[in-house]
């Protein structure tokens, strides 16, 4: 296996980046609040965790190999990302989230995994930046179970701290200024990830 921990420390950076999952576990936090947001946040792990398999088969193959299906999933999801800044900067986002809704814990754990399934983040860490850490002498599965485990490890570390702080920030948040505020920060991190993404290459 190539340096284990410098794939702990890949998959923090990229859980840490924002997303729709983040997105998600702050919303779930801030109706729900920190217990409330764990069904999701379990979701999210298990969704990478299927992600993974996927990318492992012949689908990932595809996607791995094709220029032109890589290319199609980089600018979709390079879409998705602007439109989710479009949106975060031309609306109160985070306001909207302090709005409370009747949901099961079995809702929001499939709600997470479902939306995990479509994180282009997710699908390009594990296209892209998994099989790098994959030694194809050693044995394929030991290794795999190993690294999609690990991950989902840091997914709920990394988005129970998120739910935690956001739980935490719950009072400034609804207020007009914060807001306000963390609705432009989200709008130009979704954008400049977007723009990211729709220049990486191969």
């Amino acid at each position: 296996m190539n340096s284990y921990g410098l794939f702990l420390l890949f998959a923090t950076l990229t859980i840490l980046s924002p997303g729709p999952g983040v997105l998600l576990t702050l919303t779930n936090a801030l109706r729900h609040g920190w217990t409330g947001a764990l069904p999701g946040i379990l979701g999210i792990a298990s969704g990478a965790f299927v992600v993974a398999a996927i990318s492992a088969t012949s689908v990932g193959l595809i996607l791995a190999t094709s220029a032109n299906a890589f290319t199609a999933l980089k600018y979709a999801g390079a879409a998705y990302l602007l439109y989710l800044g479009y949106k975060s900067w031309h609306s109160d986002r985070f306001s909207t989230l302090l709005e409370t809704r009747p949901t099961s814990p079995g809702y929001r754990f499939i709600e997470a995994a479902s939306i995990q399934f479509l994180n282009p983040k997710a699908v390009f860490f594990f296209l892209a930046v998994f099989p790098q850490f994959i030694d194809p002498s050693a044995h394929f599965y030991s290794q795999f179970f190993k690294l999609v485990s690990s991950y989902g490890v840091v997914v709920i570390v990394v988005h129970s701290s998120y739910a935690l702080l956001a739980n935490a920030a719950k009072g400034w948040l609804s207020s007009p200024k914060g807001a306000w505020l963390a609705a432009k920060i989200s709008g130009v991190t979704f954008t400049g990830f977007g723009l990211l993404m729709a220049s990486a290459s191969r």
